[in-house]
């Protein structure tokens, strides 16, 4: 399990101008929150733990591994970063979490019996919908 406290400061965090609503206040403030986290330069967590989130978030890296997450949800910049950091906990703390291994089941027999009776069902309806032979 990584250090959390040294996984959240190596967080860079980078303070844009929010698009939305906001009015003047957002021409004027940069409230949007853009956080990024270098997964193959940490040292809060081990080189088991990188290639494991290297695999599972691929789709959200960069070339250089690392993960951007942005907030812009609140006109303050103070908890639009409170966002981004639960956000990017949840995602890293997610990835980390192995899932358990899928155990093959066969169907019961009452399931298959009720499959077959309704699939009769089925095909006897259609056969009723046909012209009868004179």
């Amino acid at each position: 399990m990584p250090d959390l406290e040294t996984l959240q400061q190596e967080i860079n965090f980078k303070a844009v101008k929010s698009s939305g609503p906001g009015g003047q206040h957002v021409n004027k403030t940069a409230s949007k929150v853009v956080a990024s986290f270098d997964i193959p330069n940490s040292r809060a967590i081990n080189e088991e733990e990188k290639t494991l989130l290297l695999n599972k978030l691929s789709s959200r890296l960069s070339k250089e591994g690392v993960l951007n997450l942005e907030s812009s949800s609140s006109r303050s910049q103070h908890k639009n970063k409170d966002v981004v950091i639960d956000r990017m906990m949840e995602v890293i703390l997610g990835a980390l979490k192995k899932s358990k291994p899928r155990k093959k089941t066969k169907p019961s027999k009452a399931s298959k019996l009720k499959r077959l009776r309704e699939k009769k069902m089925r095909s006897e309806k259609k056969d009723q919908r046909q012209k009868p032979n004179l």
